[in-house]
């Protein structure tokens, strides 16, 4: 079993204001990394993410972007939610995101998000369920922040 998937969505604004809100940490602040962002997504950045649902900031390796086109990011593999109280360690491997910018003829943009590289695992397996949540989340939050300016993530977590 390769644990896998792809999730995606088409958002109504031009594929370079797509891929900005991504890229630039100060947009990504707004609607997905509840703690912020730190650092440009551009290839071979170390950037840190935080998030007020996922306790400290971590590291965020950018592998490659190809602007307008794809960010392909690796870090460290979660594998699943604590249980009420208990805290989680790193896992000791990455998984990798590859992340897609399509512009459409319509002049919307297609986004795709795909996540692999966990262990053949029960834990991995909930690792890649939560992490699956989570970019769905994150897709429909940047769908509603471009569209809209409405911040669907803000009150929702501690």
């Amino acid at each position: 079993m390769d644990l896998k998937f792809q999730v995606a969505i088409r958002i109504a604004r031009p594929v370079h204001a797509v891929f900005e809100a991504v890229a630039d940490p100060d947009q990504l602040s707004h609607y997905f990394t509840t703690g912020g962002a730190k650092g440009r997504l551009e290839t071979g950045a170390t950037v840190m993410w935080d998030f007020h649902d996922f306790p400290g900031a971590f590291p965020v390796e950018v592998v490659e972007v190809v602007p307008d086109r794809r960010i392909v990011l690796r870090w460290e593999a979660n594998e699943g939610l604590p249980a009420e109280g208990e805290a989680t360690g790193p896992a000791g491997y990455q998984t990798e995101v590859r992340m897609t910018f399509e512009s459409l003829e319509d002049g919307r943009t297609l986004v795709s998000i795909a996540e692999q590289g966990w262990r053949e695992t029960a834990q991995g397996l909930a690792g890649s369920y939560g992490n699956c949540m989570g970019w769905t989340q994150m897709l429909c939050a940047l769908k509603a922040w471009l569209e809209h300016g409405i911040n669907l993530r803000e009150g929702a977590f501690k």
